[in-house]
């Protein structure tokens, strides 16, 4: 636990309270959200914590030639700063806040679990409330135990128990304080990446990470090794019933300990439209979403993660029109998407949606400022539909560590100093705080 003067630290890296722009906080007639909407914003614990040496992705980053483009060492030191992120999302006015609970934390070793590292995310459970913010955990956010990928992770038949009896312990130990819960986060895109990423990223990224994968193996002496976040699978069909079925006996396991408790599983949802005769979108939709949105049909919500659309075409996906703004990597941010993929996925899934993820990468928060109310708006349409949509989380509260990219990538609504851990806002920050504030456009 943090003393005081760890914590006064914590404070002053937090650069202060924000304020928020009063000319940012009129409300438009007829823009209100329903009451009690969930405002927030999202990290996960390998992504901001820092030296999670247990983790899969440690051995990844370490390996030789690996594809990673960085390791992410202390990352925002978040494991000891919670505090400070948290005084974040209150200081925007947020209801909500989305992180991720590390497994290979709670279980270092396989059948060992370790009472310090629950208790440190009890704290953080209770540090929530304590600002009015409700807590809203992943039970996995990827990254899985090295123990588990080294016995080769999802693609074993006993992966979902393993991941039942985890969720089981976490549960038991923290479920009384959660507010909403998920298992699992965009299982959907295991084994299935590859397709959905530009060609020419995915023609060097498959065989550099199924090489990785093969080194690790050889040096643990083991047949296979697959990270939780893994592009290269020897058998994505099998993972993808593991993971299924890990949801199922996840959330069966975490409902046994408090049956009242809100869960789901978030998914990568893209906006897929379809362009011309013959389009390949529907064939696409059932590949990527049919059987975890079904799946869904027994959860209490499912999770949206948007940040894209996608045109298909008879042969396959097509560029979008020129102009617009374009994201770090180029390729277009289109504020309609959000609200097509929640208007898609409750077609299918028919319960409540929550949007656990949705942001856009790129250096220049001008584009972020005109996203989050352009986006909004789109939402607000689909919820004056009918469509039954409880919150809003942003990805993320702050700069950090984007898997194989490094920290190059700026999803945050804060800048990150990776040498002081001083988190620093964003106008785009003061965009989404108003909105929050008001509950209305």
């Amino acid at each position: 636990m943090m003393d005081r003067r760890q914590f006064a630290a914590g404070l002053a890296i937090a650069g202060g309270a924000l304020l928020t722009n009063p000319a940012l906080g009129k409300v438009a007639p007829g823009r209100a959200f329903p009451k009690d909407f969930l405002w927030g914003a999202a990290t996960a614990a390998y992504q901001v914590e820092g030296n999670n040496l247990n983790s899969d992705l440690w051995l990844v980053e370490a390996a030789p030639n690996t594809h990673y483009a960085e390791k992410v060492g202390d990352a925002a030191n978040s494991f000891e700063l919670w505090p400070v992120d948290l005084d974040l999302a209150k200081a925007m006015g947020l209801n909500t806040y989305r992180f991720s609970l590390e497994w290979a934390r709670i279980e270092p070793r396989a059948g060992e679990f370790s009472i310090a590292m629950l208790d440190h995310y009890k704290r953080m459970i209770e540090g929530c409330h304590a600002r009015g913010i409700k807590p809203f955990v992943t039970f996995n956010h990827f990254t899985t135990p090295a123990w588990f990928a080294l016995r080769g992770g999802w693609s074993q038949s006993d992966a979902p128990d393993l991941f039942a009896r985890y969720c089981k312990t976490a549960a038991t130990h923290l479920a009384d304080g959660i507010s909403f819960a998920t298992t699992l986060n965009e299982p959907n895109l295991a084994g299935q990446l590859a397709s959905v990423l530009p060609q020419a990223v995915a023609k060097w990224l498959l065989p550099a990470d199924k090489a990785v994968c093969e080194a690790i193996a050889k040096a643990n002496g083991v047949p296979l090794f697959l990270a939780g976040n893994n592009i290269w699978y020897p058998d994505p069909a099998a993972v993808q019933t593991h993971l299924l079925k890990g949801h199922a006996l996840g959330r069966a396991a975490i409902k046994s300990v408090r049956g009242d408790l809100p869960v789901g599983v978030s998914l990568a949802m893209i906006d897929d439209q379809a362009v011309g005769r013959n389009s390949m979108r529907d064939e696409v939709r059932e590949r990527l979403y049919g059987p975890w949105l079904r799946a869904a049909r027994q959860d209490d919500f499912v999770g949206v993660q948007n940040y894209e659309r996608a045109l298909w075409d008879a042969k396959g996906r097509v560029e979008p029109p020129a102009g617009g703004d374009r994201n770090g990597a180029g390729t277009e941010v289109y504020p309609a998407s959000l609200a097509g993929a929640v208007r898609y996925t409750h077609s299918v899934a028919k319960v409540p949606v929550i949007v656990t993820e949705h942001g856009v990468n790129t250096p220049d928060d001008t584009i972020r400022q005109r996203l989050i109310p352009a986006a909004l708006r789109e939402l607000h349409k689909v919820i004056a539909e009918g469509v039954p949509v409880s919150g809003y989380l942003h990805w993320s509260l702050i700069d950090n560590f984007e898997w194989g990219f490094g920290y190059k990538a700026q999803f945050g609504l804060h800048s990150l100093d990776r040498r002081t851990f001083k988190r620093t806002p964003k106008p785009s920050a003061d965009v989404l705080s108003a909105i929050a504030r008001n509950n209305a456009l």
